[in-house]
């Protein structure tokens, strides 16, 4: 060995490589595809891809009216029943019955409690009628305030007897407004001292 392989050294041997600036050159261009200009290795726009690439369908979006359709129908609904119920039909009388209030005949100096029920359509309104007593008596005409919700409304008429006998005796109740309409009963007085 010489004295030269002495003085070896990596670092010197491998320093030219760090030290020593890059060889200036010219870059040309792999290939000229238009106006673009392509360098180095990579795919070109030519060639297919290595596997079918499939997007996926376009999500429709509905429109945004479509969104709020059932809220919308739901407010209408509620604002419609409300509107019927504060200007929808008026009262109306359904059907009426009269009987006298316990089911039995009265005795002697008794009062009788005469009762027309009369059905309506839950509407609020105000109900206008007239007793007509078999001995001829009539009432003025009275009126009974049916509030909303309620679809019953009693109607009651007081006839008071005295003395001995038997009277057979009968009680129409004429609905005059808002619809007309009567009812009968019929009881028997009876009073044997």
């Amino acid at each position: 060995m010489n004295n030269d392989d002495d003085e070896y050294s990596a670092t010197v041997l491998g320093s030219h490589w760090i030290d020593r600036p890059p060889e200036p050159r010219d870059a040309v261009p792999d290939r000229v595809e238009g106006s673009v200009l392509r360098f180095g290795p990579g795919v070109t726009a030519a060639a297919p891809a290595p596997f079918p690439v499939v997007l996926p369908p376009r999500a429709r979006r509905r429109p945004e009216w479509r969104r709020y359709t059932l809220a919308g129908a739901v407010l209408l609904g509620v604002l419609g029943y409300l509107a019927w119920q504060e200007w929808g039909p008026g009262l109306a009388v359904r059907e009426v019955s009269a009987a006298t209030a316990d089911g039995r005949d009265p005795g002697c100096d008794s009062t009788a409690d005469v009762v027309a029920v009369v059905r309506t359509n839950g509407r609020p309104g105000t109900i206008t009628y007239r007793w007509l007593r078999s001995d001829g008596t009539r009432t003025e005409a009275l009126s009974e305030r049916v509030p909303r919700g309620r679809d019953e409304a009693r109607l009651h008429l007081l006839w008071t007897f005295r003395g001995e006998g038997v009277y057979e005796a009968s009680a129409t109740v004429e609905i005059v407004s808002p619809d007309t309409r009567t009812a009968r009963t019929a009881f028997t007085y009876r009073c044997d001292r």
